[in-house]
């Protein structure tokens, strides 16, 4: 098993990779309001996967939690390729909340970059989240009236 292991861990890496690079251009594809709406809904899935018992196989099946991985992250995936733009927005925050948890601290060193690109991914989520409720508050607090 320890040979297999390395193996496994590699293929899982490859698939990541070329998921993460759908899920990447599907964001940036995406206008400023709706990124806004995909932080606040990817904030929302890492919470609920993190309040799960395997955050790591949160969207999958209790049944087929001795999978090596979940399916969180190809149902994501399917549903950020939907024409339907609220299920795409759902799919990206569940791919993202799914391969947070499955990429943090891993152990495998093919996991650990596609951990630090989700996690460039979601600052960059965060940073617009944060624009606009700067932008938000001047606009209230009188100053542009």
């Amino acid at each position: 098993m320890q040979l297999l292991t390395p193996f496994i861990a590699m293929i899982r890496a490859r698939r990541l990779r070329q998921q993460f690079r759908d899920i990447e251009r599907s964001i940036q594809a995406l206008p400023v309001r709706n990124r806004i709406r995909l932080s606040t809904l990817t904030l929302r899935e890492i919470g609920q996967a993190a309040r799960s018992d395997f955050p790591h196989l949160y969207g999958t099946s209790p049944e087929l939690r001795y999978l090596p991985w979940g399916l969180g992250t190809d149902a994501g995936h399917e549903r950020a390729r939907s024409g339907n733009g609220e299920v795409a927005l759902r799919g990206i925050a569940l791919w993202l909340a799914v391969a947070y948890h499955e990429t943090k601290n891993s152990p495998h060193a093919n996991l650990q970059p596609i951990h630090r690109q989700v996690m460039q991914l979601l600052r960059q989520l965060k940073d617009v989240h944060h624009q606009s409720d700067i932008a938000e508050s001047w606009m209230q607090s009188g100053v542009a009236a």
